[in-house]
C-alpha cells in the first residue's frame, strides 16, 4: 500500500549520501518539461499525436528525397552543384516546411496535445536539420516572390529627385538677360581723324 509505505519509500529513496535516485528523478523530468515531449503526444499520452506522425512521415521522405537524388552523383557533383536535389525535392521540402508552420501555429492555440508552448524537441530538431540540409549543404534558396515590388519601389524612390529637379527648372520663371554693351573710349586715332575734319 502506497499510502503506508511512503515513509518507507522516502527514506530508501533519500537513503545515500547522493539521493542518486531522486536526482536522476527530478533531472528525467526537466528534460522531459524543458524539450516540451509531451507536445509530441496525444492528450492522454497513449501515443505520438497524429500531426507528429505526419511531420515524422515527411521528413522521412525528405531525407529519402535527399539521398535518392544523390546517389551515385557525389564522385562528379562539386560542392555547390545540387540542382537535381533543388529541383526534385523542392515539392516535398515545401509540404514539410509548411506543416511545420502550421504546428507551429496550432500548438500555440493548444493544439493536439493540449500544451500551449513550443513543439517538441523531436519535430524542431527535424526541421531544423531539414533547414540547414537544404540552404548551406545542397544551397537551394527559394527566390523571393517580394523582389519586384522592391526593385520597382526603389526605382521609384531614386527616380524622384530627378523629377523634382527638374518639374522645378521647367516651371520657374526664367530671366532674360539683358546684355548691356561696355562704352569704349575711343581711340587717339578716331580723335585724330575727326581733329583733321575740323580743320
Amino acid at each position: 500500500n502506497s499510502s503506508e509505505s511512503h515513509d518507507c519509500a522516502k527514506s530508501i529513496l533519500t537513503s545515500d549520501r547522493l539521493q542518486i535516485v531522486v536526482t536522476l528523478s527530478e533531472f528525467f523530468n526537466e528534460t522531459w518539461e524543458a524539450a516540451n515531449c509531451a507536445n509530441c503526444l496525444k492528450n492522454n499520452s497513449e501515443g505520438l499525436s497524429n500531426s507528429t506522425v505526419e511531420f515524422l512521415d515527411l521528413f522521412n521522405k525528405s531525407l529519402t528525397c535527399f539521398e535518392h537524388n544523390l546517389q551515385g552523383q557525389t564522385v562528379y557533383l562539386s560542392a555547390n552543384n545540387y540542382t537535381e536535389v533543388c529541383k526534385n525535392c523542392n515539392e516535398t521540402y515545401k509540404m514539410l516546411n509548411d506543416l511545420y508552420n502550421n504546428l507551429q501555429r496550432m500548438n500555440r492555440q493548444g493544439g493536439e496535445s493540449g500544451h500551449s508552448a513550443h513543439l517538441c524537441i523531436d519535430v524542431e530538431d527535424a526541421m531544423n536539420i531539414t533547414r540547414k540540409l537544404w540552404s548551406r549543404t545542397f544551397n537551394c534558396s527559394v527566390p523571393c516572390s517580394d523582389t519586384v515590388p522592391v526593385i520597382a519601389v526603389s526605382s521609384f524612390i531614386l527616380f524622384l529627385p530627378i523629377v523634382f529637379y527638374l518639374s522645378s527648372f521647367l516651371h520657374s520663371k526664367q530671366k532674360k538677360r539683358i546684355l548691356i554693351l561696355p562704352k569704349r573710349i575711343q581711340s587717339n586715332a578716331s580723335l585724330v581723324n575727326i581733329q583733321e575734319k575740323y580743320s
